[in-house]
């Protein structure tokens, strides 16, 4: 029988055991848990980082030792109750306007795009009208926006406004809806940052994640109306 040649494999072994001979004290015992006399305390600065997002468009803010939450609820403000009861009426007027798309314009397109809103604003009245009544606030009826005479929400359309929209179809239509709609849209997020930049208010976590998720989900719909405007599809 062949004998094997163990020399390659005795330099490795030796090798490996000149290495661990050289490793630091903290080296070695990395694995299995602190050296003695060290404690098992972790260096400072090494520990986690607590994170906070920011409002849209504000940084993201990192959290010292004392700004760490305690676990308590963040309370609602007069602010928060009033950006959701405004914006009721403010979801149902979009609901009104998605509604003449049906029977005013082939385009496929704006089809599509006033099921998304239709279905997305309902349930965000719903779930509004449920936050309200949690806390024992009023909640605005279906029909309110229609007796706001001047005292309407921004972006929201006026009388005038609505019957020349109703009164359009076609292209006519088409061009005048994905018009008033972005400005409609546009209205909203104004009325996300004045509630954002009023003290305390958007801090309650169901209101700051509904209110970004507004945010966000108006700015993508105002982006894709721009690009129906200009011929983009």
């Amino acid at each position: 029988m062949k004998k094997r040649n163990l020399y390659p494999e005795a330099v490795f072994l030796l090798s490996l055991l000149a290495m661990g001979a050289c490793a630091s004290p903290a080296q070695r015992g990395s694995g299995s848990g602190p050296t003695p006399g060290q404690g098992s305390a972790e260096k400072p600065g090494l520990g986690p980082r607590i994170v906070r997002p920011g409002a849209p468009g504000e940084a993201t803010l990192v959290l010292g030792p004392d700004e760490i939450p305690t676990g308590e609820p963040i309370p609602h403000t007069k602010a928060d109750v009033e950006f959701m009861q405004g914006m009721i009426p403010h979801h149902a007027q979009a609901l009104d306007m998605a509604a003449l798309v049906e029977e005013r314009t082939q385009n496929r397109d704006l089809h599509l795009l006033a099921q998304r809103i239709e279905i997305s604003q309902r349930d965000e009245i719903a779930l509004m009208g449920s936050w309200l009544q949690k806390r024992g606030e009023e909640v605005p009826g279906e029909h309110a926006h229609h007796m706001m005479g001047d005292h309407l929400m921004p972006g929201m359309l006026n009388a005038e406004e609505m019957a020349r929209l109703a009164a359009a179809a076609g292209r006519e239509f088409d061009r005048l809806f994905l018009e008033l709609m972005i400005k409609h849209h546009q209205g909203a997020l104004y009325m996300v940052d004045e509630l954002f930049s009023n003290p305390g208010a958007g801090q309650e976590t169901d209101m700051f994640t509904f209110a970004s998720h507004v945010d966000a989900d108006q700015q993508i719909e105002i982006r894709r109306m721009r690009q129906m405007l200009a011929g983009g599809g």
